[in-house]
């Protein structure tokens, strides 16, 4: 997934970034609310950290500011002040949950899970259809009860695709949303990873959990599930 983080301080800002990376995620961070909120117009983030203490621009306004922009992906707030208005008024901005420093990494890591579940309509961090088990907490996978090894970035184009299941996603979003803004657009390493998938997932080819609608992108088709709005 791609995260947008916001925080000023440098030490926990790299903290951050190096936490959700291991874990897979391409992340953009900015130092301050300006340029916080000129990344949170200009890309299509999953979910947004923001530090509610932030120079140039407060986090309240900016995400009144990304709101009033209709940008509707999650945001996370985090913040240094113990008071139940602080909070409030930072869930009454157009916040999902929040995090008080300081925080457990695991917990941050829940709470951005749960936030991204809630987001494609999915209250369970298991996602399951037909013999395929996808646990977006525990980054396994299974397939009729047994371990599938992937790659990160097998498995992040999988979540992402099952987090959308029924729905055709480009190869430009996955790009998009998987990885790094530098990563070659041009190139063909989304249909190896797809490719890889369904050797994985699907070797003889009868489940079909993973087909291409020709101008439109993959769809992820997971038995027994109903499609996401």
């Amino acid at each position: 997934m791609r995260i947008l983080v916001v925080e000023d301080d440098p030490a926990l800002c790299q903290q951050i970034q190096r936490q959700l990376q291991a874990e897979g995620h391409a992340v953009d961070v900015a130092p301050d609310g300006r340029e916080g909120l000129y990344l949170g117009e200009e890309h299509p983030y999953d979910v947004a950290i923001v530090d509610l203490g932030l120079p140039l621009l407060d986090g309240v306004s900016l995400i009144r500011q990304l709101r009033a922009k209709e940008r509707h992906y999650p945001i996370l707030i985090l913040t240094a002040r113990g008071s139940w208005q602080d909070k409030v008024e930072g869930l009454e901005s157009g916040a999902d949950d929040y995090l008080t420093k300081p925080f457990h990494p695991e917990e941050l890591k829940a709470r951005l899970n749960a936030l991204l579940r809630r987001a494609s309509g999915h209250a369970s961090a298991v996602i399951r259809g037909g013999p395929l088990s996808i646990d977006t907490s525990a980054r396994r996978v299974t397939l009729d009860d047994q371990p599938v090894e992937l790659t990160g970035y097998e498995y992040q184009t999988l979540a992402y695709l099952a987090l959308h299941q029924g729905q055709a996603v480009s190869k430009t979003e996955l790009t998009e949303h998987l990885y790094d803004q530098d990563f070659d657009r041009d190139s063909n390493v989304i249909e190896v990873f797809i490719g890889r998938l369904r050797r994985k997932l699907d070797p003889d080819g009868q489940l079909k959990l993973i087909t291409t609608q020709r101008g439109l992108g993959y769809r992820l088709n997971l038995p027994g599930e109903p499609p996401t709005t």
